[in-house]
C-alpha cells in the first residue's frame, strides 16, 4: 500500500479493485459539471477485512494529508469504523448506529465520519420498488451477506414512516457468525415489529435453502460482494427463486455471476432484476456532497444530468 501526498484537492477511494470501478471515468466528468476545479480522484485498494493497523494508517494520511478532502469507503466500511472510530472528531447518527463508515470528510480541522448507505440505498429501492409492494404482497426479503450494505437497507426498510409497506419478514445470511450478531443488534434497537431472521450459511447450499422458502414477490439482494471483490456467486446454480421476485445485485462490475442466474429463470419466474448502477450513483454523489461540501440533487434534471453523465462511462 503506497499513500501519496496529493498535490491538489483529492477524493481518495477506499476499496478492493478501485482501478476497475467505473467511479475513476465519471469522476472527472462530474467534478467539470458540478464545478469542483482542478480536484482528482484516488484509489486506496486493500484486502477484505485487513489488519487494523492498514485501517489505521489508512485514515492517519487522509487526515494528516493538506488536500486530501476526504474518501468514499466500500467493502470496509464495518473494518474500518472499528479499527478507527477514536480517530474521527465527528461520527454521524447514522455511522454510530450501524459502526461503520461509507464517507469521510474534513470540516476544517475536523475529520467527520458519516455513514450515507442508509440514504443512497433508499434512494436506490424508491427508484425501482414498485410503490406499495410490500403492504400489497406481503413479501419477504433475503439480503445475502451481513456487511455494511445489508445493515444500511435494513436501517431503510424498517424505518417506521413506511407503516404497513415493509416486508412481513427479513432474512439475512451470513458465512461467518459475527456479522450475524451486529444485524441482531441493530435490529434491537431499531426496534421494529418486522421479525429479522439471522442464518449461519457458510455455503451457497445454505443461501438455496433460504429463497426456496421464500413467499412470492419476495426481495432477494446480493449483499456479498462475490461477483465483484471476489469471484462466484452466493447461491449455487440450483436455487430455486420464488415467483415475481425482486433481484437486486449490489454489484454492477464484475462477474456478476449472481446477475447471470438470475436471468436464467428470469422468463420462467416473472423476475425483475436490478444490478447495482443506480446504487453506485447514489452512493457517489451522497459522499461527493459531503466532501466537497455541495448540495448535489438526489432527484429531478440535475440528477438525471449526472446519470447521463455517467452512463455515457459506463
Amino acid at each position: 500500500m503506497i499513500l501519496t501526498p496529493a498535490s491538489r484537492p483529492t477524493i481518495h477511494f477506499i476499496g478492493v479493485t478501485t482501478g476497475r470501478s467505473s467511479i475513476m471515468r465519471v469522476f472527472p466528468r462530474w467534478a467539470a459539471h458540478l464545478g469542483l476545479g482542478d480536484c482528482a480522484i484516488a484509489g486506496i485498494d486493500l484486502p477484505p477485512h485487513a489488519p487494523p493497523t492498514a485501517y489505521r494508517e489508512v485514515v492517519t494520511f487522509l487526515k494528516e494529508d493538506p488536500l486530501t478532502q476526504g474518501a468514499l469507503v466500500t467493502t470496509h466500511k464495518i473494518d474500518l469504523f472499528n479499527a478507527c472510530r477514536d480517530l474521527f472528531d465527528d461520527i454521524d447518527p447514522y455511522a454510530r448506529l450501524m459502526n461503520e463508515v461509507s464517507s469521510i470528510s474534513k470540516q476544517g480541522p475536523r475529520l467527520v465520519c458519516h455513514a450515507k448507505d442508509p440514504i443512497s440505498s433508499g434512494l436506490a429501492l424508491k427508484a425501482f420498488l414498485p410503490r406499495g409492494h410490500f403492504a400489497a404482497t406481503r413479501a419477504e426479503v433475503l439480503s445475502l451477506g451481513a456487511g455494511g450494505s445489508t445493515l444500511a437497507i435494513l436501517s431503510y426498510l424498517l424505518k417506521p414512516e413506511h407503516g404497513d409497506d415493509q416486508p412481513s419478514r427479513i432474512v439475512v445470511t451470513n458465512r461467518s457468525r459475527p456479522r450475524l450478531e451486529g444485524v441482531r443488534r441493530l435490529a434491537d434497537a431499531l426496534g421494529s415489529e418486522v421479525p429479522v431472521t439471522c442464518v449461519h450459511a457458510p455455503t451457497p447450499a445454505d443461501n438455496d435453502v433460504e429463497a426456496a422458502r421464500l413467499p412470492p414477490g419476495s426481495l432477494v439482494i446480493n449483499a456479498t460482494g462475490l461477483g465483484k471483490d471476489a469471484p462466484g456467486s452466493p447461491f449455487t446454480d440450483a436455487v430455486r427463486l420464488p415467483r415475481r421476485a425482486i433481484v437486486w445485485d449490489l454489484n454492477y462490475r464484475g462477474e456478476l455471476v449472481f446477475l447471470e442466474q438470475a436471468r436464467a429463470r428470469q422468463a420462467a419466474s416473472e423476475l425483475q432484476i436490478e444490478d447495482g448502477w443506480v446504487y453506485f450513483i447514489h452512493g457517489w454523489t451522497q459522499v461527493l456532497g459531503e466532501v466537497f461540501h455541495r448540495a448535489i440533487p438526489t432527484e429531478g434534471p440535475g440528477f438525471e444530468a449526472l446519470s447521463r453523465i455517467a452512463a455515457d462511462c459506463r
